[in-house]
């Protein structure tokens, strides 16, 4: 645009002498002199174009510099997101491979951390009671009381008249390291003797929880429903309640019986708020496209 203004002043400057020239007659000199001073005016006009084309090369020059380098820049971050999505996506197959696994070594720990809480409260209750036994004996002593002729009945553990039955310990910690393992025979008939020698304990329920797993886990999944029903009806005061009825609900959608899954799923909702088996239920119940409380 600006090189077309030159031109349009040149054109009238040229335009303006010739006219000049035409009005009316002057002296040689005056029109030698003027158009001297014309032609200096051109030559400083084309000069100026020179310039001004000279800057716009140079201009267009280094825009189309920054534009490579720019596209250059922008190949190179593509690249690196390219392999950064990679290593997510790697990251991402891994994990979920190893999911299961880390969500059954996970419960196991949790089930040991009770485990060890009970035990740590019966330990406490027979040391309270051993104090009360020293006190009374310190009290008989003290009194002079005399010692009973036929000597005390030394009390034997329960069941010892049919044979020592297999350790607590034993059988339970053998079930979780035989269900994490993929031994699933094997930890079902240690946690069903467990629930045989030791049905009473606080941990049953976690046992009768992991029975109905086992078989969720080999798809019998009528078995794995009848497992869970009897934590929920068996141990109203177990902490597998909650997961017990989650876990129901699946084996539900696996044997088709959707009704039933959506009604575990809602309970769960509606009795554990704010728990993982919460979360877990309400995803499953959007996944089956169904509200997550009944509509009336």
């Amino acid at each position: 645009m600006r090189i077309r203004h030159v031109f349009i002043f040149s054109a009238a400057v040229l335009a303006g002498a010739l006219a000049g020239s035409l009005v009316g007659p002057r002296p040689a000199e005056a029109v030698a002199r003027e158009l001297i001073e014309l032609q200096r005016d051109v030559t400083s006009l084309l000069q100026g174009q020179k310039d001004l084309a000279t800057q716009v090369t140079q201009d267009h020059t280094g825009m189309r510099t920054i534009v490579d380098q720019t596209n250059s820049s922008l190949g190179k971050l593509e690249g690196t997101m390219g392999s950064l999505q990679k290593s997510v996506q790697d990251v991402q197959a891994n994990s979920g491979a190893r999911l299961d696994t880390m969500s059954t070594q996970v419960q196991g720990l949790s089930d040991n951390l009770e485990e060890i809480k009970s035990r740590l409260g019966k330990l406490n209750q027979q040391l309270v009671d051993l104090q009360n036994s020293v006190q009374s004996l310190d009290a008989k002593i003290s009194g002079s009381a005399p010692a009973p002729s036929g000597g005390a009945a030394t009390p034997t553990a329960s069941g010892a008249a049919g044979g020592p039955a297999p350790s607590a310990d034993t059988l339970y910690s053998n079930g979780l390291r035989d269900i994490t393992s993929g031994k699933y025979d094997l930890a079902r008939s240690e946690f069903q003797d467990y629930l045989k020698y030791y049905g009473d304990t606080d941990l049953a329920s976690n046992a009768q929880f992991y029975l109905g797993e086992i078989s969720f886990k080999q798809k019998q999944y009528g078995d794995a429903v009848a497992a869970y029903e009897k934590v929920l009806t068996n141990y109203p005061k177990s902490f597998k309640l909650a997961p017990a009825r989650l876990r129901k609900g699946m084996a539900l959608i696996e044997l088709g019986q959707k009704t039933g899954a959506v009604r575990e799923f809602r309970e769960v909702v509606r009795r554990y708020p704010g728990t993982e088996e919460d979360r877990q239920a309400r995803a499953k119940l959007k996944e089956l496209g169904v509200a997550v409380t009944a509509t009336r």
